[in-house]
């Protein structure tokens, strides 16, 4: 067996192990940390399969923000939350049944792959120059599909106005309470020497993206990740919902996306269409501001509702 082989069959081992104990691990918090772990792994596979793009994705939300997530929806439960709760064994099985029949689909459709597999690969990479990218993921994303790559970024707005929705009355427009009362010294300094470091990484992440494997929503989880990080190690307070700087970052990037689309219909002749010449400027633009938006939406999506806050 070769060395490429052994770490292959190592991973794929690993990952099978660690998606069993975090089904049979009774601790909330354990399994939690399994996901993240799991997470990575996962990046490492869509690596070995030559897909950096999306493994780049898998670390930073699957691994990373979705992560952070669930350790705030655990911290934010009490003790006597249904979260702890036992499932009843009937629903135990038909979960098991449910998710034992999507992987046996998933794995049917990899066996058993259609003659032909049907792909526009051959000719999104052909019209690649047009759109002014090297990187072709980025001219799926940003050219080809642009219209769902704008819808994506709403969907994300509208989640956190849902998580909004849930703060109480008396907190609206209050600022979410991220840092405990005690930060541990270890986390106050990994937030002071980490955060400039991984805000240079996530802008750096999105410039490379047009041309190389990156982009705005890797770039913008990461920056979102470093700005959680400084809330819970108390350096800035979380803004309040309220504050008119906050809410022109969230809208920024979906703005600049419209004006941009919009003005295609005089320009190129289409919605969401690029002038011969402006392709990859006018994209930068669009990244530049999704950038800024998305990281913002993360950023208090992972705070959450400000239902202690102090108002502002």
């Amino acid at each position: 067996m070769t060395e490429t082989a052994f770490f292959d069959t190592l991973l794929v081992v690993t990952m099978i192990g660690l998606a069993i104990w975090m089904i049979v691990v009774r601790d909330v918090f354990a399994a939690i940390i399994g996901f993240m772990a799991f997470g990575l792994l996962l990046s490492l596979v869509w690596l070995r399969i030559e897909a950096p793009d999306v493994g780049l994705t898998e670390i930073a939300v699957g691994g990373g923000a979705t992560g952070v997530m669930l350790l705030r929806a655990r911290g934010l439960a009490s003790a006597g939350d249904a979260m702890n709760a036992v499932p009843s064994v009937p629903f135990r099985v038909l979960v098991g049944v449910l998710a034992g029949a999507v992987a046996l689909f998933l794995g049917a459709l990899v066996v058993f792959p259609p003659a032909v597999a049907p792909t526009l690969a051959p000719l999104a990479a052909e019209h690649l120059a047009s759109t002014g990218v090297g990187n072709p993921i980025t001219a799926v994303l940003m050219a080809y599909r642009a219209f769902d790559t704008f819808l994506e970024t709403v969907v994300v707005l509208l989640a956190l106005i849902g998580v909004w929705s849930l703060t109480p009355d008396g907190a609206w427009g209050a600022r979410p309470r991220v840092a405990s009362a005690d930060v541990p010294a270890p986390l106050l300094l990994l937030a002071q020497w980490l955060v400039p470091l991984g805000i240079v990484i996530g802008i750096y992440i999105t410039w490379v993206g047009a041309d190389e494997p990156g982009g705005k929503f890797q770039g913008a989880t990461i920056l979102a990740a470093m700005w959680m990080l400084v809330m819970m190690a108390g350096l800035r307070s979380a803004p309040a919902l309220s504050s008119r700087r906050l809410r022109i970052a969230l809208v920024v990037g979906p703005a600049i996306f419209i004006a941009i689309g919009v003005s295609g219909f005089h320009f190129a002749g289409a919605f969401l269409a690029y002038p011969d010449g402006l392709a990859k400027p006018l994209i930068l633009a669009i990244e530049a501001g999704l950038l800024i938006s998305i990281a913002a939406m993360l950023g208090m999506l992972l705070a959450g509702p400000p239902l202690e806050g102090d108002r502002p």
